[in-house]
């Protein structure tokens, strides 16, 4: 049975391959979902597994690469949510030009 868990990740975690470490890592593991940097400089992380999957990948990422320092690592488990891969999320800031 799967289950799918919202993970929020803070420290030094932007600018540290994180993201790219972090989705290796899924993939590995087996796990589906999606990760991206949000602009308060942490990340977040859909991650859909078993328990068991789930619970190594959130030990994986308390402490990230070598080149990350995490501070913090917030679990909730969420409704299901199915994903086809694992992928990266990127965002542009749009801004606004009067």
């Amino acid at each position: 049975m799967t289950e799918t868990l919202s993970i929020l990740v803070k420290g030094i975690v932007q600018g540290v391959f994180y993201r790219q470490r972090t989705k290796e890592t899924a993939i590995r593991s087996g796990i589906t979902g999606e990760i991206k940097n949000l602009p308060d400089g942490d990340v977040h992380i859909y991650a859909t597994g078993t328990p068991e999957q789930l619970e190594e990948f959130v030990k994986w990422c308390n402490k990230g690469p070598d080149t990350a320092v995490v501070s913090q690592v917030i679990v909730e488990k969420i409704p299901m949510k199915n994903f086809n891969s694992f992928k990266i999320i990127r965002w542009i800031a749009m801004v606004r030009v009067s």
